[in-house]
């Protein structure tokens, strides 16, 4: 693999002002010379003054966060991150790359989750250039490759977990964000770290079932909430039965046979978890009536 390297240059502002210098005084001269009897000095100045034309053009601009790759006739030379008016070889080519921090939003995929159910999912990627000899030369389009590796990671991802969890020791799409997050910033960053690519951040920025399963599954959702509450209901209406019948034994207010403390808990039970008010129902007589 190729790795970046720092490459070897000057100071462009210098070079500029030493080869402006140079082309002025060769100017001059030639222009004094130039209706004088010596042929051959007008050819070298000629020359002189091509060759410091040459060199201007080795002169290059790098923007802050910003790096030129340099080749010499395909050879990798290495890369120039220096900010400023920089000078290499004019036969250098020298290719542009960003080091700025990218945002890719994924566009939405549907695909099925760990239970078979279809549903669309997005991601955004933060990431950026860490090493720019391996986006120009591992790759062929390092761009494009952040998108079409992104996307074959949230699919995987989203076959690897279920789009919710029934039980709370599971791992689910809507219930685990973070969890979730940290293993797709993984596994991007895995298929990604060939082209010289950091992620930064990776999260997902929609998640929902497919049209066509969305009414069932939010339907199941609500028996899911309704069953959940039931049952939170019904612990602490016996917890409130236990305890109500615990007083009425430790302050010795009634004695209680089994069937009498079994009328007592269907009561209290109806009462407490019964959807609507109830009427009560005054006895006038004994408890046995």
């Amino acid at each position: 693999m190729i790795r970046e390297r720092a490459a070897a240059t000057l100071p462009g502002l210098l070079v500029v002002l030493v080869v402006l210098l140079a082309l002025g005084f060769l100017v001059y001269a030639l222009i004094t010379q130039a209706f004088g009897d010596s042929p051959g000095i007008v050819i070298t100045e000629s020359l002189l003054i091509i060759g410091c034309c040459f060199l201007l053009a080795g002169v290059f601009v790098v923007n802050p966060n910003e790096g030129r790759v340099l080749q010499f006739f395909g050879d990798y030379v290495g890369t120039v991150s220096t900010p400023g008016l920089r000078w290499a070889n004019p036969l250098y080519t020298k290719k542009r790359i960003s080091l700025r921090v990218r945002n890719f939003e994924s566009t939405k995929l549907k695909v099925n989750d760990n239970e078979g159910n279809p549903i669309e999912i997005a991601a955004v990627v933060v990431w950026r250039v860490v090493d720019t000899a391996e986006a120009v030369f591992e790759v062929d389009d390092y761009q494009n490759f952040v998108k079409v590796q992104t996307e074959a990671a949230v699919r995987n991802l989203a076959t690897s977990y279920k789009y919710d969890a029934h039980e709370e020791d599971q791992m689910s799409l809507r219930g685990n964000t973070a969890a979730v997050a940290e293993h797709m910033k993984k596994e991007i960053q895995d298929r990604l770290s060939k082209a010289g690519v950091e992620v930064l951040e990776a999260r997902i920025s929609h998640l929902a079932y497919a049209p066509e399963i969305a009414q069932a599954m939010l339907q199941r959702q609500q028996a899911g909430a309704i069953i959940a509450a039931r049952q939170r209901i019904v612990e602490g209406a016996v917890g409130m039965v236990q305890m109500a019948l615990d007083m009425l034994s430790q302050r010795d207010i009634l004695e209680l046979d089994n069937e009498r403390k079994a009328a007592m808990v269907s009561n209290l039970l109806v009462v407490l978890c019964g959807e609507r008010s109830t009427q009560p129902v005054i006895n006038t007589g004994t408890i046995y009536q």
